[in-house]
Parts: structure tokens; sequence; C-alpha cells
């Protein structure tokens, strides 16, 4: 029986050397990110309750502030630790929200929140059995909520306030247009009504401007007389 339980241990330190010395990333484990933390930082702006939970539950895959503990370090826990770091640094890095605009940093919020309010996040295979702490409470949920959640759908009632606020300034341009047209055809009427009196007036001077008017005989006669 010793000599068995000998063998076993034998066979397990040889085997745990062997894991350490796997070529891992072969098989697709990042382990370039084993215990490596990135340089950029980013104050999310957080207030401190909220900062506090997400230190516990979210920096340490979705940061360049990940806690490397020992077994971090050690294969096989380092391979997974390595893939979940990397697959969520991957998906959202808080470090890098200094090269995101604020529309995208809100849209990463409620992205954050629809994880956390449907359970997928902070993920079970993390809190269990290593990082318990992580595991949100329902007044954490709602403290996180408050925050990430604050500024929800202001973007769209600024397009829907500018829509509106357009398609108003559409409609007064009509009614404007609308106004000037009755004055414009006033002004059509008035000169097809003068086009008439101009031409009888110019007829009845061209007596006066216009060719001289012919002498009957007996004119003729009258101004040939001493």
């Amino acid at each position: 029986m010793k000599k068995l339980i000998g063998i076993g241990a034998a066979c397990a330190v040889v085997g745990f050397i062997g894991l350490q010395v796997f070529p891992a990333k072969k098989i697709g484990v990042p382990t370039e990110d084993i215990g490596t933390n990135p340089p950029e930082r980013f104050d999310i702006g957080a207030p401190p309750e909220v900062a506090t939970i997400m230190r516990k539950a979210c920096f340490d895959c979705h940061t360049n502030e990940t806690k490397w503990p020992l077994y971090a370090r050690l294969a096989p826990g380092s391979w997974l630790m390595a893939r979940d770091v990397h697959n969520g640094r991957n998906h959202l890095n808080l470090s890098h929200w200094a090269d995101s605009d604020e529309e995208e940093r809100q849209s990463d919020k409620e992205n954050c929140w629809e994880q956390i309010e449907s359970g997928a996040m902070p993920p079970w295979f993390y809190i269990y059995p290593l990082h318990p702490g992580a595991k949100l409470s329902a007044a954490e949920k709602a403290t996180l909520k408050d925050w990430l959640m604050k500024d929800a759908g202001k973007k769209k009632e600024e397009e829907v306030a500018a829509k509106e606020e357009g398609a108003k300034a559409a409609d007064q341009k009509g009614d404007e247009k609308a106004d000037d047209k009755p004055d414009k055809q006033g002004e059509k009427k008035g000169d097809d009504e003068a086009a008439p009196k101009d031409a009888a007036k110019a007829k009845s001077g061209s007596g006066a401007t216009g060719k001289p008017t012919r002498l009957t005989t007996s004119a003729k006669k009258q101004a040939k007389r001493p």
C-alpha cells in the first residue's frame, strides 16, 4: 500500500513539473499574458462604493490592474486565469476607456449592467472556488445599477428632441412659404390688370405724340385762304 502511495506521489510530482514546462500556447492558452499588467490606466470616475465593488468583482479580468496570486503563476491554474483575463480584456478593458468617447463608455456601462443583471457576470467559475468575495449581493447590484444606468437613454432622448426640433422648423418654414404665395398671386393679378390700362393709355396718347392727324378737304381749303 505504501509502495502504491509512493508511486502515485511520484507520478503527481512528475506530472506537475511536466505541466509547468508544457508549451500550453500551442493549445491556445495565452501564456504570454500570465503575470502581466500593461501600463495603461484610467480612472473610471466611479463613486468610492462603486469602485470598491468593481475592484473585487470586475477589475481582475476587465482592467490592466489584475492581481496575479501564486496559483495564477503555476499551471494549470495559470492557464485558466490567463485565458479568462485575456478574453475579459479583449471584450472590455476599462483601462482603455481613455480611447473611448462618452457615448461609447455609456454603451459599455449599459452592456455591463445587462451582464450583471442576467447573472453572466461575474462568472461562476471565477467566483468558485477561489474568489467567493466576488459574488454580488442584491444591495451591491443595486449600487452598480444606479451608477451604470444613471445616464441610460440620454443619447436617445437627445436624438428625439433634435428630430422634434427639426420637424418644428420644417413646419414653420412651410407656413412661411404658404403665407408668401397669396402675395405673389396678388402681385401677378395687379400686373395683369395694369397691362390693358397701360396699353389703352399708350394708344390714346398716340394722337399727340405719334403720327400727325390727316386734315379733311375743307380744312385744307381753309388753310389755303389768305
